[in-house]
C-alpha cells in the first residue's frame, strides 16, 4: 500500500503556487479611496501676522504631536519636531503645502474634519476596544514600585489642537511655512 504523502503534498505545493501567482498579478495593495474632506470645515486662519515655526508652530506641536511624530519616534516617517523634517514629510509625501493651507495635510489632519486622517486618531469602538484598564468592568492597571497603579507609556492620551491652534498652524503656512 502507497502513502498518500506524496500527493498531498504535490496538491499542496501546486495550490500555494497558484496562490503566490495570483496575488503576484493582483500587485501591491491600494489604500481604499474615500471622500474627500469637506475643507469649509477648516477653522479659519489666525489673523497674527509673522508666524514662526520655532516661535509659534513648534510649541503647539510638542504637546499634541511630538509622541509619535518626533526625535524618538516616527510614525508614517514623518517627523514634526523641526521645520526642516515638517517640511520633507513622511512616507505618503509632504504634509505642508507653503502658501495653501486648505491643501495641507497637516492641517485637515490636526483640524480632525476626516475620520481616517484625524490626528490624533480618534479613539474607535469595536472589538478589542473594550473597559480600559481600570475601569469598572476592565482589567486592572499594572501596578508601579509604590503599589499605585502605574501611568500607561508616554503618560495621556494626546490633546488634538484646539480651533484656534488649527487657525495659527493655517496662517503660518498661509504665510510660507518659515
Amino acid at each position: 500500500m502507497t502513502t498518500p504523502f506524496p500527493k498531498i503534498l504535490t496538491v499542496a505545493l501546486s495550490s500555494a503556487i497558484l496562490l503566490a501567482a495570483a496575488v503576484a498579478q493582483e500587485g501591491p495593495r491600494k489604500k481604499k479611496p474615500h471622500a474627500e474632506p469637506d475643507l469649509s470645515k477648516l477653522p479659519p486662519a489666525a489673523k497674527q501676522a509673522g508666524l514662526t515655526y520655532e516661535k509659534d508652530i513648534r510649541p503647539m506641536l510638542d504637546q499634541s504631536c511630538f509622541r509619535c511624530h518626533g526625535k524618538d519616534k516616527h510614525k508614517g516617517d514623518l517627523r514634526l519636531d523641526s521645520l526642516e523634517a515638517v517640511l520633507k514629510g513622511g512616507e505618503d509625501g509632504k504634509v505642508v503645502a507653503p502658501g495653501e493651507s486648505a491643501k495641507s495635510p497637516l492641517v485637515v489632519s490636526a483640524a480632525q474634519i476626516d475620520e481616517e486622517t484625524a490626528m490624533p486618531p480618534k479613539k474607535k469602538g469595536g472589538p478589542g476596544n473594550g473597559p480600559k484598564p481600570g475601569a469598572p468592568d476592565g482589567p486592572k492597571p499594572p501596578a508601579g514600585p509604590d503599589g499605585k497603579p502605574a501611568q500607561p507609556r508616554g503618560g495621556p492620551p494626546a490633546k488634538p489642537l484646539t480651533a484656534d491652534q488649527v487657525g495659527i498652524l493655517r496662517a503660518w503656512i498661509d504665510q510660507g511655512a518659515k
